[in-house]
């Protein structure tokens, strides 16, 4: 299978997305790439973000990652959705995370082949966000944004390897699947922890939240954004 080239900006006229298809450990990986909003000046940053569990019905159409990709467009990034081994079009089957992790690093190996002058982020909302987690000491992106880490759910968060870099959590208070107050309390016993964001009345889900979940993003990563390279009339 020949890897399919990363979109030019052209390519995302009218802010449309292009799905590709790329070689994976367990075989085909569906993805989408998408460019920033019409009118906002690109930047050279391409964020990949990992959606929920495949086992309760998580996909890269998930509402929270759709809103999470769509504040990194309005602040000038590029993305890459994707879906996990099993979901959609995705060749292979759930592996509890240890497979999946390899998914993510076949897509962000892709990203910088293609991408190379550009900076790589990781995103990731619940299961997504354990994934993105557990190989980013490892990847090194340039920053990790964690959207409700399952840290109650049993994944064994302390035993990996704490990121060294830019990083940011947002969590909501009303959170009815992950505990907000071990996420608190795990954020607090970290060597170098990140940016926290509580997010009052807030589901797991973001339920009537969604505008709040995307300001916080933009907000959140407003301070790390690399120059942007071109102005809108460009």
């Amino acid at each position: 299978m020949t890897e399919p080239t990363f979109p030019k900006d052209g390519d995302f006229l009218e802010g449309k997305s292009v799905p590709v298809t790329l070689s994976g450990p367990a075989g085909t990986i569906e993805a989408i790439v998408e460019g920033p909003e019409p009118g906002t000046p690109p930047r050279p940053l391409v964020v990949v973000v990992c959606h929920p569990l495949p086992t309760e019905g998580g996909t890269m159409h998930n509402k929270v990652v759709t809103m999470t990709a769509r504040a990194m467009h309005q602040s000038g990034a590029a993305t890459v959705r994707f879906n996990f081994r099993g979901v959609g079009s995705s060749e292979g089957s759930f592996e509890d995370g240890a497979g999946e992790a390899d998914d993510l690093r076949a897509v962000v190996a892709w990203v910088r082949e293609q991408r190379p002058e550009a900076e790589l982020w990781l995103a990731g909302f619940s299961f997504g966000s354990y994934v993105a987690y557990s190989v980013a000491e490892e990847l090194s992106p340039g920053m990790l944004v964690l959207i409700a880490p399952p840290v109650s759910r049993g994944y064994g968060f302390d035993r990996i390897t704490p990121f060294s870099g830019r990083w940011l959590v947002i969590q909501g208070d009303a959170d009815e699947v992950v505990d907000p107050e071990a996420v608190y309390a795990w954020v607090d016993g970290l060597a170098h922890p990140p940016e926290l964001v509580r997010i009052p009345d807030t589901s797991h889900f973001f339920h009537r939240k969604l505008m709040d979940l995307r300001g916080a993003v933009k907000n959140g990563i407003r301070p790390h954004l690399p120059a942007a390279t071109t102005t809108p009339d460009d």
